[in-house]
Parts: C-alpha cells; sequence; structure tokens
C-alpha cells in the first residue's frame, strides 16, 4: 500500500531544511546517523540526502512495476536512486531513466506517466493507508492494529500476538 508522505512537496522538491525548519545541522546529522545505522543493520546502503522530493508518479510507476516480469528491480532502482544517490524521483527524465536500467518498457512506462494510468490505483491506496491510520513509513498493519516507523523483529511479533490473541477472543 502506498502513503502520501509529504504530498504538498514540488515536484523540484524541498531541502530539508525547508521540510524540517528549525532543527540544527547537529540534528539533521543525528537523523542522517541514525537511519545509516538501521539500513546497514539490514544490509542497505543510506546516503546523505539535502532534499526530499513528491513521490507520487513514482509510485505511480511502482504500481505499474508490479504488473510487469521484474517490475520488483524498479522498486530496488527507486530505493537507491531516492535514499543513497539522492536523485529527483518526481522528475520524470529520472524516473524514466530508471525503468531503463531496470529493463522495463521505457515507453510504456511514459505512456503511465502521462496517462496518469495508475492515478486512481494510487489515490485508493492513500485513501486506505488513512482509513487504517497510517502516519510514516513503514507502517506494518495487522487485524486493524498498527506499528509506525523502522521496528526491531520483536516488536512485530508483538503484533502479532496480539492480533492473535484479539482473534481467539473474538
Amino acid at each position: 500500500m502506498h502513503f502520501p508522505l509529504h504530498p504538498d512537496t514540488p515536484q523540484e522538491g524541498k531541502t530539508l531544511q525547508q521540510l524540517f525548519p528549525g532543527r540544527s545541522e547537529a540534528q539533521f546529522e543525528e537523523m542522517y546517523q541514525r537511519m545509516k545505522g538501521l539500513c546497514e543493520a539490514e544490509g542497505l546502503p543510506y546516503g546523505k540526502r539535502t532534499h526530499t522530493y513528491n513521490s507520487r508518479l513514482a509510485q505511480e510507476l511502482g504500481k505499474w512495476a508490479d504488473t510487469q516480469d521484474g517490475g520488483a528491480a524498479l522498486h530496488d532502482a527507486l530505493y537507491r536512486a531516492y535514499f543513497v544517490d539522492a536523485r529527483n524521483i518526481g522528475d520524470v527524465d529520472v524516473l524514466l531513466d530508471l525503468v531503463e536500467k531496470a529493463g522495463l518498457p521505457v515507453e510504456e512506462a511514459r505512456t503511465v506517466l502521462t496517462d496518469r494510468t495508475f492515478k486512481d490505483a494510487i489515490d485508493a491506496d492513500w485513501s486506505r493507508s488513512h482509513q487504517v491510520g497510517v502516519t510514516g513509513v513503514p507502517t506494518f498493519v495487522a487485524g486493524g492494529y498498527g506499528v509506525v516507523g523502522a521496528q526491531p523483529y520483536e516488536a512485530l511479533a508483538q503484533l502479532i500476538r496480539h492480533v492473535e490473541k484479539e482473534a481467539a477472543k473474538g
């Protein structure tokens, strides 16, 4: 399910200082080091970002990629572009470059972006995410309960145990 994280971000993006006004450079460095540590613990690369970008078109393109053989490669490319290489995933040319590098049909992707073929599907995801109380990413939802943010295994196991306990009652 897709979630509208900062949907008001313009296509050209915002600096992190614009997104989080009042935070010091030390706080930005702390945020970076925390995320870098979490990612490294999971074997994921993580680069230093200075901007956030509007992910709406990337989400629509990702939904399309889910219908394609080998579409998971685009999800990996989008992650790397945004979180490692600090590329603007709201820019159509960047997205089409990622599609090409992922080995997916570029002209079909261009049509998806131009015609907004998966707009309704993402609108439905955004609506559903709002209904179940998603306020950040990642969010793990099971049995109507959720846990927000990067969580240790034990927190997710506790969520499942709670859902199982509630199901046994009912």
